[in-house]
């Protein structure tokens, strides 16, 4: 899988940040750059973001042949992680699946829409023919947005996941063709 990291990119605030895939010496920041996430965004997450040793594993442990992990830095400190999951075999082979996690600090200037141009391209040059999301709607609402803006398209699920007290969430699953 292709990555053309590290690479610098500017926000719309003027801050310059660094894109460069995730590294086994990042295990530790990574943890806490889960841990300034709002508590309801860490509850809805796929994993445990508050198991320090499964957080950390992931540094320690990258499966590049399944996973592209990249991680966002200002100076030393994490400030966004997203990855791009992939498959080798199957009927899924040609479709890859994005994440992204980014710092409450720098939301609103632009990163959410360059990390998405960015797994796109990724995409594209490795003979990926489409991407998709599924999104917490109430809390990833502007990265929903974020993603329409790049040419995916948003179809929502009302009720289709539950919190970790059992109330129900909607939604949005997002799908790019590439």
């Amino acid at each position: 899988m292709s990555t053309h990291f590290p690479s610098e990119i500017g926000l719309n605030n003027g801050t310059r940040v660094l894109l460069r895939r995730l590294e086994e010496h990042h295990g530790s920041a990574l943890f806490d750059f889960f841990q300034r996430l709002p508590l309801g965004l860490r509850r809805l997450a796929w994993d445990d973001l508050d198991n320090r040793e499964l957080v950390e594993s992931w540094a320690t442990k990258v499966d590049y042949e399944s996973t592209l992990p990249i991680i966002a830095l200002d100076a030393a400190k994490i400030i966004a992680e997203a990855t791009l999951h992939y498959r080798k075999r199957g009927p899924l082979r040609l479709v890859g699946r994005i994440r992204w996690f980014i710092d409450p600090e720098y939301r609103d200037h632009g990163l959410a829409g360059m990390l998405a141009g960015r797994m796109i391209e990724i995409g594209r040059e490795n003979g990926l023919h489409h991407l998709c999301c599924m999104l917490a709607t109430r809390f990833e609402e502007k990265d929903i947005n974020a993603l329409e803006g790049r040419g995916f398209v948003a179809t929502s699920f009302p009720e289709y996941g539950t919190d970790p007290d059992g109330a129900p969430e909607d939604l949005t699953y997002l799908t790019c063709k590439l």
